[in-house]
């Protein structure tokens, strides 16, 4: 078994060894027993920091190169009007704490969750067109993500508390 143990930034494409595709909830952890594409037996044992992001390098213990690929998995893609329609979409739907990823297409701005009909039910109400279908899952990583920099010198804490009425 291979092990996984530091994210690496930037290796030529000639020194991968293998793909490890994962879904979304599977790419938040730091520790992880999984299969690459080519039927490697791998485990992950990284520090807890960010998510791993499609594309993101990992190194083994004993140098091979592993890069990560998104799942495709079941979503719900929301399709809006750019500008203020998509940022009201937006909010709510980040105002209930779920992850989302954004982006624009020759529809319009879209946004992309997993499927919840409460959520589904929320973005239809704020007039955006539906798709459910299966697609890669990589959302946000949040303002305050590092994006596995240790030495950026960020942190974030904050000793308040606020609730939500939902």
């Amino acid at each position: 078994m291979l092990e996984l143990i530091k994210r690496v930034s930037h290796v030529e494409s000639t020194e991968i060894f293998d793909n490890l595709t994962l879904p979304y909830d599977l790419r938040m952890r730091g520790r992880l027993r999984s299969t690459t594409e080519t039927s490697q037996d791998v485990g992950l044992f990284l520090d807890r920091g960010p998510v791993l992001r499609d594309g993101d390098l990992l190194q083994a213990r004993t140098g091979e190169i592993i890069r990560i690929r998104a799942a495709e998995e079941p979503v719900v893609t929301a399709y809006i009007q750019a500008g203020l329609p998509l940022a009201r979409l937006c909010y709510h739907l980040g105002n209930r704490h779920v992850s989302l990823a954004i982006g624009q297409s020759e529809r319009g701005g879209w946004v992309r969750f997993p499927p919840d009909h409460v959520l589904e039910e929320l973005a239809e109400h704020l007039g955006a067109e539906l798709v459910r279908h299966t697609a890669t899952f990589d959302p946000e990583p949040g303002a305050y993500a590092q994006a596995g920099n240790a030495d950026s010198g960020h942190s974030h804490s904050h000793g308040h508390q606020h609730a939500h009425s939902h």
